[in-house]
This record gives structure tokens, C-alpha cells and sequence, in this order.
């Protein structure tokens, strides 16, 4: 009887437990970073970003060395504002959010999108989760496939 109790109580069954408030606020943060993104709402992403925002991303410049370009949280919102990821199909506008790690106030968050990965750091700020940080990297073309020589 006891053992059956102590089971019990390790595998609850199929009742869905229900996600922590912080869990669900750092999902609709970034949901509202990538949703405001294709839906080119400002006021949406804006609301997403801590005003110190720092995204960045390394790619090669003409020459072939590594170059650090940045938008800060103003350039970004700007950029939504003036159309964003809006010229992208409905059917193409991908959103994968997936919360890789949670510490106390802060998280990571992955997002795959369309053409692109982020890399959310988010901090509780004022009680509520704000983007502090993007690193990304476009996702790469690939290469054509040959058929096998003969």
C-alpha cells in the first residue's frame, strides 16, 4: 500500500500541470518581440525590449573579417515601425520559441524564425520580463545538390 502511494505520487498521471506565471511571461515576451517583428506593431515590440537592448550579430565584411553589426532598441522598434518582417508570408512566419534556461530573474530564449535564430537574454525588470539582449545568426543558404557524377 505504501509503495503504491509513493508511485502515485512520483507519476501523477496525465493532468497537465500548469505553466508558472514567470515561464508564461517570458514566453509572451518573446512572442511579442517576434510576433510585433512580422506584424511590423511598434508598440508591441517595444513593449518586449528593455530600452538597453543590445542585438548583435558577427558576419564577414568585404574583406572576409569578422564584424560586429549592432541595433539598439530604438533601431529596432524604428525598423518594425517602418514595416518590419511584415513583408513575410503568413504561411513563412516562423515563431519557435523554446526557454533554454531560467535562473531567478533571468532567461534564455531560442526563437526560430524565417530566416534567422535569436538568442533572447531576458531579465525581470520592475517585475516584468524584458529583452536585454539578441545575439543571432541568419540561417544558411543551402548549397545546390549535384547529381552524382557518373
Amino acid at each position: 500500500m505504501i509503495a503504491a502511494v509513493l508511485v502515485s505520487a512520483q507519476h501523477p498521471g496525465h493532468a497537465q500541470t500548469p505553466v508558472p506565471p514567470d515561464e508564461a511571461a517570458i514566453r509572451q515576451t518573446a512572442l511579442d518581440y517576434i510576433e510585433g517583428w512580422y506584424e511590423a506593431d511598434a508598440a508591441r515590440m517595444e513593449r518586449a525590449l528593455h530600452p538597453e537592448l543590445a542585438k548583435r550579430m558577427v558576419a564577414p565584411d568585404t574583406r572576409g573579417h569578422s564584424r560586429l553589426n549592432q541595433m539598439s532598441a530604438l533601431t529596432l522598434v524604428q525598423s518594425t515601425r517602418a514595416g518590419g518582417g511584415s513583408h513575410t508570408p503568413k504561411e513563412l512566419q516562423q515563431k519557435d520559441i523554446t526557454v533554454l534556461d531560467r535562473f531567478n530573474n533571468a532567461a534564455v530564449v531560442k526563437i526560430v524564425a524565417s530566416g534567422w535564430i535569436d538568442y533572447l537574454e531576458e531579465v525581470k525588470f520592475d517585475g516584468q520580463w524584458k529583452i536585454i539582449n539578441v545575439l543571432w545568426e541568419l540561417k544558411s543558404q543551402q548549397p545546390a545538390t549535384l547529381p552524382p557524377s557518373r
